[in-house]
């Protein structure tokens, strides 16, 4: 379903999707078109993106291509989901260490939609941090990776 939601392949095309993204929550998926978790995350935003488009903008963002977003958004389990807002980072509390990305897939199409609807009213708020309203049992666990400390 990937072939549906629009790709960015360069760090050009990611700056000015966030630059130019106005009033909607920016939803950049960091992955690859061939990773199963990544085609399923790519379901669940292809299904909802139609549902969501007054209040998001979803786009893929292939790992490979963009080397210098994948490293500054510290990428080292794929598929990640981060979020902006009026070109600002939307950080959200998932009960875990990391705010930044969302990584993994989510297990519902309605837990995707919660997560935006409240990160869409938290930044119309200007908030640049969110609660999560996914339970915490659909939040998949992974350890943190500190490479080269």
């Amino acid at each position: 379903m990937s072939f549906l939601l629009p790709k960015l392949t360069s760090k050009k095309e990611v700056d000015q999707v966030i630059k130019s993204t106005a009033e909607k929550v920016l939803v950049l998926r960091f992955g690859r078109d061939e990773d199963p978790v990544c085609l399923q995350l790519d379901d669940i935003l292809s299904k909802t993106s139609s549902d969501l488009s007054k209040m998001a903008a979803i786009y893929l963002v292939d790992v490979d291509q963009t080397p210098v977003y994948t490293h500054y958004f510290d990428i080292s389990y794929i598929p990640s989901t981060v979020f902006f807002f009026n070109g600002q980072h939307m950080k959200v509390d998932y009960g875990s260490p990391d705010h930044t990305k969302f990584v993994g897939s989510f297990k519902t199409k309605q837990d995707f939609i919660d997560l935006i609807e409240v990160i869409y009213r938290g930044a119309m708020r200007g908030k640049l941090i969110v609660q999560s309203p996914i339970d915490p049992k659909n939040i998949p666990k992974y350890d943190l990776l500190y490479q080269d400390i």
